[in-house]
């Protein structure tokens, strides 16, 4: 497909929905199909080692990033939920302030709720509260689980709220390095199966500020991200999926154990799933019925 103005393009299509929002798109059901045939193929391969299903909602408690120092590497994409908890008079004022298009936060207040940046959020502290692993570990899926991030962008393939499907592995350092290693392939192998040709590079985080420069260096130095980029006509390289090595992180933050004792490592193997369809729509063309019959038999749903 020819490059051209991929957010115009889909829309016209009716395939994503403007909302007047930067990065906030309805989805039709040609598209949300793709998108769930996506998150299933890596639910089949989730499924074969026998991983442990674990659906939680788009919020987390605002203290476990507060733990996890989100805050200060992340505040620019962080999404904070704030609520009204006045009386009648307040009410009335927040009501007329906003009937106005006035600015009416001060009528909010921070609630202990906060948007889930990622979809592996939630699944540490809900395994340390287990006690020690099982003997060999354990493997999470996330589910198609929702993630926010406040990055504003006309770029379709750059939302603000989007899907994640999130395979967490938590076990022996040897153990997760060996599992990382492997799905480095398998991830790739699923993506040129859907017709794309992605490549694993070297990346980072985008943490905030001076400091978090010097993160994301450590990050790269180490080799602890990889990011599976795939060219999309009219948008370019893009990051599809990611292999995210947190060495012992959340194992200090939440203490987590393995069977013998010993501090846990943790990896995760995170797909956007919107950035997936994208991605299939802009290579094989707006209409999934035409596409090849390889991709089509790869996405089992589309058949029929």
């Amino acid at each position: 497909m020819t490059a051209g103005d991929p957010a115009a393009d889909l829309v016209d299509a009716g395939l994503l929905v403007p909302t007047g929002l930067p990065g906030v798109y309805g989805r039709s059901a040609a598209f949300d199909d793709v998108r769930r045939a996506v998150g299933a193929l890596v639910g089949d391969a989730a499924r074969a080692e026998h991983a442990e299903a674990m659906h939680f909602p788009p919020l987390v408690p605002r203290r476990q990033l507060e733990q996890l120092g989100y805050v200060r590497s992340f505040p620019h994409l962080l999404g904070t939920v704030f609520a009204f908890e006045g009386g009648e008079r307040d009410a009335v004022r927040q009501a007329e302030t906003a009937e106005r298009h006035e600015d009416w936060s001060e009528f909010q207040r921070m609630t202990d709720l906060v948007l889930a940046p990622a979809a592996c959020y939630p699944v540490y502290p809900a395994v340390a509260a287990r006690g020690p692993l099982p003997e060999g570990g354990a493997l999470v899926d996330t589910g198609d689980a929702y993630a926010f991030r406040r990055e504003p962008s006309e770029e379709p393939t750059r939302l603000q709220m989007f899907h994640q499907r999130e395979l967490v592995r938590l076990g022996e350092p040897e153990a997760v390095a060996d599992w990382r290693d492997a799905w480095r392939g398998r991830a790739l192998e699923l993506l040129r199966d859907l017709g794309l040709d992605p490549r694993a590079e070297a990346a980072s985080d985008p943490f905030f500020g001076r400091s978090g420069r010097l993160l994301g260096g450590s990050q790269l130095e180490q080799g602890l991200k990889l990011e599976l980029v795939v060219d999309i006509p009219g948008s370019g390289p893009t990051a599809v999926a990611s292999l995210n090595h947190h060495l012992d992180h959340f194992a200090s933050v939440f203490g987590l154990r393995t069977s013998a004792g010993r501090a846990t490592h943790t990896s995760c193997l995170a797909f956007g799933e919107e950035r997936i369809a994208v991605a299939l729509f802009r290579t094989h063309g707006l209409d999934a019925g035409g596409w090849p019959d390889a991709v089509r038999a790869a996405l089992d749903p589309l058949q029929g």
